[in-house]
């Protein structure tokens, strides 16, 4: 199936799934799937039989500026669509110094005692307090800091 881009406002991205969902459910559009890319802010993706039912299912929906006419090829979106769990796990493992670079405990250093790679989270336990408490995060937060086979 083709695949088509949409240029939306910038942050609205989730509003116009939504919107979306509902208007292509209630008309039966020809539309399978949308993709929304945290990493590509202003634009959404969907899969269509074809372009008149990507501008079908675009029609009078707000925060939606054009559909590009391009059809645009899997192979092109591919790397945006990997997973960044995937690429964190890769280079962090249990028991990894980490740098905690958001949230409440921004700035905190970290010792990850376990990687939850299907909801993209980590167990980790913060080093310099006074407890030592198992905190969980989001896998993008974090910046390596040391590996554990450094630190033996």
């Amino acid at each position: 199936m083709p695949i088509y881009s949409y240029r939306v406002v910038s942050g609205q991205e989730k509003i116009v799934m939504e919107m979306l969902v509902k208007k292509i459910k209630a008309e039966n559009l020809a539309v399978y799937s949308i993709i929304h890319i945290e990493d590509m802010k202003g634009y959404m993706f969907v899969e269509a039989e074809n372009e008149m039912a990507a501008r079908a299912a675009a029609n009078k929906i707000h925060h939606i500026k054009g559909v590009l006419s391009k059809e645009i090829e899997l192979k092109d979106i591919e790397p945006l669509l990997s997973s960044k769990i995937k690429q964190i796990s890769e280079k962090i493992s249990k028991g990894d110094i980490v740098e905690l670079t958001a949230g409440p405990f921004k700035g905190e250093r970290a010792k990850v005692l376990r990687i939850d790679d299907k909801k993209d989270e980590l167990v980790v336990e913060l080093i310099d307090v006074a407890v030592p408490i198992p905190v969980t995060i989001k896998a993008n937060t974090i910046k390596l800091r040391q590996k554990a086979s450094e630190a033996e």
